[in-house]
């Protein structure tokens, strides 16, 4: 099966456990792939103003992928959906941080653009809301129902 990955926000701002930053570089040498990174612009997304937090402005990706997308807030760019689209993956796997939120809304940007997102279980991390990310990998399997639970099953 032709897959690619998209690791999203694997950054210094947001503390990503060593594991992590293994696993997503891991799967980026195995695949084609795609890494965004979430930067602070308050007059793009007001993070700072509604929610009294930021990304950094300046942060960089801290895994090696074939193109690298800087966006602003939660979802990914269309540039990100239009070079995984380039992949002409049958399936695109998600790591990253923030199961819950910009994890979740990778996956559904990816569905809306008619990709078949599958999150990789053993290689996200959630928000302080939930570190495990166990709330995002439930919200991902009730809405598009594909979870690869270990990240081992893919290299093998």
């Amino acid at each position: 099966m032709k897959q690619a990955v998209l690791i999203v926000d694997v950054q210094p701002c947001f503390d990503p456990p060593t594991w992590l930053v293994e696993r997503a570089s891991l799967l980026s040498a195995a695949f084609p792939s795609v890494a965004t990174v979430e930067r602070h612009d308050e007059d793009i997304v007001p993070f700072q103003r509604q929610l009294g937090w930021h990304p950094a402005k300046d942060d960089q990706s801290l895994v090696e992928a074939n193109h690298v997308v800087i966006k602003h807030g939660y979802g990914p760019t269309t540039e990100a959906i239009d070079l995984l689209k380039s992949f002409n993956p049958a399936r695109v796997l998600v790591c990253g941080i923030q199961a819950e939120t910009c994890v979740l809304a990778a996956g559904f940007a990816l569905f809306d653009s008619g990709l078949h997102p599958t999150i990789v279980a053993d290689a996200v991390v959630g928000s302080s809301l939930d570190r495990s990310g166990q709330l995002g990998i439930k919200l991902w399997e009730h809405h598009f129902g594909q979870v690869v639970r270990s990240y081992r099953e893919l290299l093998d």
